[in-house]
């Protein structure tokens, strides 16, 4: 009793985060044996098999002492790095723990990346051909790979080892996470996005969402290998580019938005200045004369906070050749639109829409969030004027990612926003889980390539005939 005391006694006094193994420590009773586990999983005999994942934690809240009384918290990940490879490499020189050779190569890289933060979602995001991770609580891990949600055999040793691993992921980008803000979206060294939440508002637990971003985009011609859309709408969006146009692209979540986005940026001279604004920043393009911002939530007093629409405002200011919004969510749509109509031309921007006609009802939804009232028909008017080309891409059930269509904004008619479709996707059947279709042109040649001629620029009109040979326009 009197030994519980002082433990309890020691950990409020250092903190309660101090690990039951260092209480023990200063309050003068004996640590068990490393290897030894609660009696209901101690094997009778000590040669047996010792769960890996046991002893793993164990060393680890003696790592975690021990970089605490050095004083490391906050060090550099390469000192924290090399301080559990000394670590690892004394306790296994001079203590007996029953691991096999495999195990022993394992506990050192393992035990750095608890420490760094990742913990057993590591060998996860050093997997490039996984683009979500999805924690749903600890022994539920999912990936998403090649379009497909697999679970894995990936687990945490209970929820409050989920939430620590949160903790550590928001506090090396100075957030936190508590139940005063039990919510948090941050972004790792490698780009790739992560939210996660923790009671009250996620009810049965921890969870971890992590959106995968890699250092080197899909190209141009990456897409058209995987099948995203055909050199033809390529070089028909690329002249687009070129000649300034303002191109919405329009999808769900994951559809490849933001992946589209990059290839069409491929497109901009090298000789213009190009603003990115994005809440989290994971475009990356070829331009070297760029200009990236991005939105920064409020802190915990509520203070702080810089909107979408504060960049875009300021990014008027900053003399830009081509403003590219990564995702129009709220009230920015009003300035973009006004940009846009403004001479900022040429610009790019994506919307959370499932057709280029919701995106347009979604833009003038946005519009309205500005505060402002303005009638429906002047929204649609600035809407009209400001955008040119709306590409909606749709992730299909195979998996794969696909241009749905091409639609040119034509005009208005009866107070409403009139589109004509250039490019469609056509499904014409199913092999097993695979879709089976072609992308075709509607047989429109779109009013935008008279101006772009008009620029110099050449479309070949062949690209716009249909089978039977025909084009329109």
């Amino acid at each position: 009793m009197a030994d519980s005391i002082d433990r309890e006694h020691i950990r409020a006094r250092f903190g309660r985060s101090m690990s039951t193994d260092l209480a023990a420590r200063l309050s003068g009773e004996e640590r068990e044996p490393l290897w030894r586990s609660a009696p209901e999983t101690t094997p009778a005999v000590r040669g047996a098999t010792v769960d890996f994942m046991s002893i793993k934690s164990r060393l680890h809240s003696r790592l975690l002492d021990e970089i605490g009384e050095r004083s490391m918290f906050g060090s550099g990940e390469d000192a924290i790095s090399a301080a559990v490879q000394d670590f690892v490499a004394r306790v296994l020189a001079t203590e007996d723990i029953p691991l096999n050779a495999s195990e022993r190569e394992r506990l050192a890289d393992e035990l750095t990346q608890e420490t760094l933060g990742l913990g057993p979602l590591a060998p996860l995001l050093a997997d490039p051909a996984v683009s979500d991770i999805l924690v749903n609580g600890f022994d539920q891990v999912y990936v998403e790979r090649f379009g497909r949600l697999i679970k894995t055999d990936v687990r945490f040793r209970d929820d409050e080892h989920v939430q620590r691993v949160i903790e550590r992921i928001a506090a090396r980008v100075g957030r936190r996470i508590d139940q005063a803000s039990p919510m948090v979206d941050v972004r790792l060294p490698d780009g790739s996005r992560v939210n996660a939440t923790i009671p009250p508002v996620s009810l049965d637990g921890p969870t971890i969402s992590i959106r995968r971003f890699g250092r080197q985009r899909l190209r141009r011609e990456d897409l058209i290998r995987l099948g995203m859309f055909t050199r033809e709408m390529l070089t028909f969006l690329e002249n687009v580019v070129v000649a300034r146009k303002n191109v919405l692209i329009s999808g769900g979540t994951g559809a490849g938005k933001s992946t589209l986005l990059g290839a069409l940026a491929e497109a901009i001279p090298e000789h213009e200045r190009v603003v990115t604004i994005e809440d989290t920043a994971e475009l990356i393009l070829d331009q070297e004369h760029i200009v990236r911002m991005e939105t920064r939530p409020p802190n915990v007093e509520g203070r702080g906070v810089i909107t979408a629409r504060d960049l875009v405002i300021n990014s008027l200011r900053m003399r830009p050749d081509r403003i590219i919004v990564g995702e129009c969510r709220g009230a920015e749509a009003l300035d973009m639109l006004q940009a846009m109509n403004t001479g900022h031309d040429g610009g790019l921007t994506t919307v959370h829409a499932n057709s280029p006609r919701d995106a347009l009802n979604r833009l003038e939804t946005m519009v309205l969030m500005a505060g402002l009232d303005l009638p429906s028909r002047a929204i649609r008017d600035q809407i009209v004027s400001a955008l040119h080309i709306v590409v909606s891409v749709r992730r299909f059930d195979d998996g794969v990612r696909r241009i749905d269509t091409i639609a040119e904004i034509t005009g208005m008619e009866s107070g409403t926003p009139l589109l004509q479709d250039v490019f469609r996707f056509q499904q014409t059947g199913r092999n097993g889980r695979k879709v089976i279709g072609a992308f075709a042109p509607t047989g429109i040649v779109p009013k935008i390539v008279h101006e772009l001629r008009e620029k110099g620029i050449q479309v070949p009109l062949e690209i716009f005939q249909r089978q039977d040979g025909e084009a329109r326009g």
